[in-house]
């Protein structure tokens, strides 16, 4: 049993482990040190731990990586760490120079020399710039990985804070740039201007050399909305077509309204976003099946449909939307931006990747197909809003990452930059299955696996999911689960389940609320097809993984634990009873329901994994992870299930990182700590006689 575990287990309308639940609390944090203490002391004197850890720090720090870009007007950026930049530099090069072996960067802030010289724990969380020029960026800083940010102004020419800048403070905040005197900020305001979520629902525009008091409030909703983000819609050359807020009813639902003499709620479907300013028209998807008001034919759910903009500026509550994409029955938008004057759409097609370009045209949308390789994942890296120029990054589990330049205008296609092979795939082999879920439904997944494996069950497996969300799971390469797992001789399976965006809303929705418990019955599904197949078995199959999919292990491991024989439980869901009260839980009760709802309530504690860990069960000894730093999945949800789990009786191992937030690392040092902390476990638990 852990130190400072005395508590009896009591019923579960008793918890003894609430004051897990207080982030800093000295007694919480001396419990999380005795935990970590016992973890690393089991699995550093590991001999594969220290192994693992050198070929992890080698292929996260190596020098030929890509070093992804985006592509700004003044050339491109790339945020980059290694062993020297710990916290790492942003730094930027011309397209000539990127295409070369060794490009010539020229460095625009160190934030490790930044860190130094402010003694603070400064993680880079990205810069939104002030368009055209975008010299002019907010830079979002945090401070030991959370997702609260300090924002500040900064020259990227005179690579300088800008002297009187606008400049906030820590918080959960939305900030975007009308012009280079003007900002609107959606942020703690005090009292009563915090949603129950945690996240910001009153909008305020600021002036430069104003101070926050002084910020005049445009827009206020409610209380209850998940949150509320102000918005400023450019098209490509930076001019402003309209601002406004994209109000978050719940976790899926958006309400717009635009500025104006009088505001304007755009009489969008809820399940919507606007999705910004293409080939001259404005771009919205769409969630859920629609008949627009204009008594136009109607739109079905997962589609694009555009507006033109001069008519819509006009009058936007009767412009007359078009359609630009349908998907087919296994289809989904994975992502799109614009360029100059055209729109780059990428699509999953049964879960491969295709990408196309649009241009309207004489009232017409034209598609070109973009010839990237096929049977790959391809994602959308960067577009210039300059030219028809655009970078993509295709992968799959035995492919390296090769990232392609194109330019549409030229229909010029190329490999500009290609991650050499971190693992040998000679002896591996890559196939898609189905397992047969409780209701009938065919879920398919993907296993890599020796081409010399003995379907006897004796193959140690890791079954990663997610299955939340509408976010997809594709196959991508990951130089350093195959380095440190698939090289073993082991194998890997990546689910797709309902819940995920794998195949469009209704994948998604299907599995939601009410029906959460089929997202975790495919997970089961999927283990219990593996275990059939003889390719592994009970004793060899351990599962992973990360948030919501914290949640599913969680579930897999409490309501069939005898399926598994490890879990991997990354920064989780754990006490869905409480999660609304838990960091930004109370946002996510559109995907989940509300345990203040009795209904409600009902569903949750049928599966809630917090509570589901009971006496008499033995358990798979997962290992927890998750960070004090969390500020969207609170630690207390892994802390409280690796408490009661000793007080079961039952072997876990908890670990939790200071920093890092909810990635759970702040840097390559940290990750490459934590990836093999996770690999040294799953070797320990599904390898080893």
């Amino acid at each position: 049993m852990s130190a400072g575990l005395s508590q009896t287990l009591t019923p579960a309308t008793e918890d003894p482990f609430l004051w897990l639940e207080e982030i800093e609390g000295p007694r919480a944090l001396a419990w999380a040190r005795t935990e970590n203490d016992k973890t690393l002391s089991a699995l550093q004197s590991d001999p594969r731990y220290q192994r693992f850890y050198g070929e992890a720090l080698h292929v996260l720090q190596a020098k030929d990586r890509i070093p992804y870009v985006s592509m700004g007007r003044l050339g491109l950026e790339n945020f980059w760490q290694d062993e020297n930049q710990v916290r790492g530099v942003l730094r930027r090069t011309t397209l000539e120079s990127y295409r070369t072996q060794s490009p010539r960067w020229e460095t625009i802030l160190d934030v490790d020399a930044l860190a130094h010289g402010e003694k603070k724990n400064w993680i880079y969380k990205g810069a939104s710039c002030l368009p055209p020029e975008e010299r002019l960026c907010l830079l979002h800083l945090s401070e030991g990985g959370k997702d609260a940010v300090f924002v500040r102004e900064f020259d990227v020419v005179s690579k300088t804070f800008v002297t009187n800048g606008f400049e906030l403070p820590e918080g959960k905040q939305e900030v975007t740039w009308v012009n280079s005197d003007t900002l609107l900020i959606a942020r703690d305001w005090g009292e009563g201007t915090m949603t129950q979520a945690g996240y910001p629902f009153v909008v305020k525009e600021l002036k430069r050399a104003q101070s926050l008091a002084e910020a005049h409030e445009v827009f206020r909703g409610e209380q209850t909305d998940v949150g509320v983000t102000p918005f400023v819609l450019r098209d490509t050359e930076g001019r402003i077509h309209a601002t406004g807020v994209d109000r978050g009813i719940s976790s899926f639902e958006h309400e717009y309204v635009l500025f104006g003499p009088e505001p304007i709620k755009l009489n969008l479907p809820k399940k919507a976003t606007i999705g910004g300013i293409a080939s001259g028209r404005l771009l919205v998807t769409l969630n859920e099946d629609w008949s627009p008001p204009s008594g136009h034919n109607p739109f079905s759910a997962g589609s694009i449909i555009s507006y033109d903009l001069t008519q819509w500026k006009k009058d936007p509550l009767r412009a007359t939307p078009t359609l630009v994409f349908k998907p087919g029955p296994k289809q989904t938008v994975s992502g799109f931006t614009a360029t100059r004057s055209l729109l780059i759409l990428t699509i999953l097609d049964n879960v491969q990747s295709k990408a196309f370009v649009y241009e309207h045209h004489q009232g017409a949308w034209r598609t070109t197909p973009i010839p990237l390789p096929e049977n790959a994942s391809i994602g959308l890296a960067a577009a210039s809003h300059d030219t028809e120029e655009a970078m993509f990054t295709v992968s799959s589990f035995l492919s390296p990452t090769t990232l392609w330049y194109f330019d549409a205008a030229t229909e010029r296609l190329e490999t500009v930059k290609t991650t050499p092979p971190r693992f040998d795939v000679s002896r591996l082999v890559v196939e898609q299955f189905y397992a047969t879920s409780s209701d009938g439904t065919r879920i398919p997944y993907f296993l890599v696996r020796p081409k010399s494996a003995r379907f006897d069950g004796s193959t140690p497996t890791l079954l990663y999911g997610y299955g939340g969300f509408q976010i997809p799971l594709t196959p991508s390469y990951a130089g350093l689960m195959g380095r440190l797992w698939l090289e073993q001789g082991n194998a890997y399976v990546v689910a797709n389940l309902r819940g995920g965006g794998e195949f469009g809303p209704e994948w998604h929705q299907t599995a939601q609320g009410a029906t959460k418990q089929r997202t975790w019955d495919d997970f089961i599904a999927v283990a219990e097809d593996l275990i059939r197949r003889k390719i592994t078995s009970p004793r060899r199959l351990g599962v992973v993984g990360g948030s919501q999919g914290g949640l599913l292990v969680g579930t897999a491991i409490t309501q069939r634990p005898e399926l598994f024989n490890a879990a991997i439980v990354q920064v989780p869901l754990f006490d869905m009873l409480r999660f609304t009260k838990l960091g930004a839980g109370a946002s996510w009760v559109g995907e989940y329901g509300d345990p203040t709802i009795p209904e409600q309530r009902k569903w949750l504690e049928a599966y809630s994994p917090y509570q589901r860990l009971v006496p008499g069960k033995t358990y798979p000894a997962p290992f927890i992870f998750t960070s004090t730093k969390d500020d969207r999945v609170h630690p207390a949800h892994g802390r409280k299930a690796a408490a009661r789990l000793a007080t079961l009786g039952q072997l876990y191992l908890y670990y939790e990182d200071t920093d890092g937030g909810h990635s759970a690392a702040a840097n390559l040092i940290e990750q490459a700590r934590r990836i093999s902390l996770e690999y040294t476990y799953a070797c320990r638990r599904l390898v080893d006689e």
